[in-house]
């Protein structure tokens, strides 16, 4: 990759640089965003859900108070621009807000917000053979955030520590992805994935209790409901996934991947099932400008 575009330009991808006391580096209080762009069935590049994307933005940064000094509109302009400069067809986008060089100490308020898009090509996150037969997940000793703990509507930076825990303690034991329970009790998402089963024929996530509200979630939510499939959003326990017929994860890095084993016991047929190869195959036909019907959420890049 060339560059990044950060501030208001695009920088050689080696000088986009920061300080090292930049406030974020210290004590995690910035904003991001993950973004896929794909490459369309006629050549064209299209940003999937741009808008909601760079809302999702915009109202991580209001609930941590943090202000960008960039309009949502120019946000999604500097997006375009920086995929162009780099000549990226198809990849990941990463926009992130945070404070910068200044005050140190927590009450830092008048630090500038900095703002920075890279974009690089980035295949499956969970493998291309996840994607194909399933991965195995296991339950996390690590609780999703409490909502009087965290802000678990915002994607915060520092509040992934968390997830990169959970990731790690369940990668070391030979697992490729970790599922979180909320306080309760009650399953709640991935490390940085939203979670769908299929049980007794219907399809069912958690309620954005205290989830983040998944852009492929809502993405795989409105298909479904197209298709006419039976869909709850509704709380779940962790042995409610063993019994499961199907489960899936959600996510802009993630896609639609399949999990075919959680805590080594087999999900279904320890395949990935029927729902879970129809939603697959709509979702990528969707992000590939193949339905007319979803378009709309295409974003094409100029």
């Amino acid at each position: 990759m060339k560059k990044i575009w950060m501030d208001g330009k695009l920088a050689d991808w080696d000088d986009a640089r920061i300080h090292v006391l930049t406030h974020t580096l210290h004590y995690g209080v910035g904003v991001f965003e993950g973004i896929r762009c794909y490459k369309l069935d006629d050549g064209a590049s299209a940003v999937f859900r741009l808008k909601e994307h760079v809302d999702r933005l915009f109202d991580s940064a209001h609930i941590l108070t943090l202000e960008i000094p960039y309009t949502p509109e120019e946000i999604r302009q500097a997006i375009r621009k920086t995929l162009i400069a780099n000549g990226l067809a198809e990849g990941y986008i990463r926009p992130i807000a945070f404070l910068g060089e200044g005050e140190m100490g927590l009450f830092a308020r008048t630090n500038p917000v900095h703002v920075a898009i890279a974009v690089w090509p980035w295949g499956s996150y969970l493998g291309d053979e996840g994607l194909k037969k399933g991965i195995r997940a296991k339950v996390s000793s690590f609780n999703r955030h409490h909502v009087n703990a965290a802000m678990t509507k915002g994607k915060i930076n520092g509040y992934y520590v968390n997830s990169v825990l959970a990731k790690w303690e369940v990668v070391k034991a030979g697992y490729d992805e970790a599922v979180l329970l909320d306080t309760e009790g009650f399953v709640a998402e991935a490390s940085g994935e939203n979670i769908f089963i299929v049980r007794n024929g219907i399809l069912q996530t958690p309620p954005l209790t205290s989830v983040l509200p998944g852009i492929t979630r809502d993405s795989v939510l409105t298909i479904a409901r197209k298709m006419e499939l039976p869909v709850k959003e509704v709380r779940f326990t962790r042995d409610e996934m063993y019994i499961a017929e199907e489960m899936f994860f959600t996510g802009t890095a993630a896609e639609i991947t399949p999990v075919r084993e959680v805590d080594d016991r087999r999900v279904g047929t320890g395949k990935p099932g029927p729902v879970t190869k129809q939603i697959q195959e709509k979702f990528f036909d969707i992000v590939r400008g193949r339905e007319a019907l979803f378009l709309h959420w295409l974003d094409m890049v100029k």
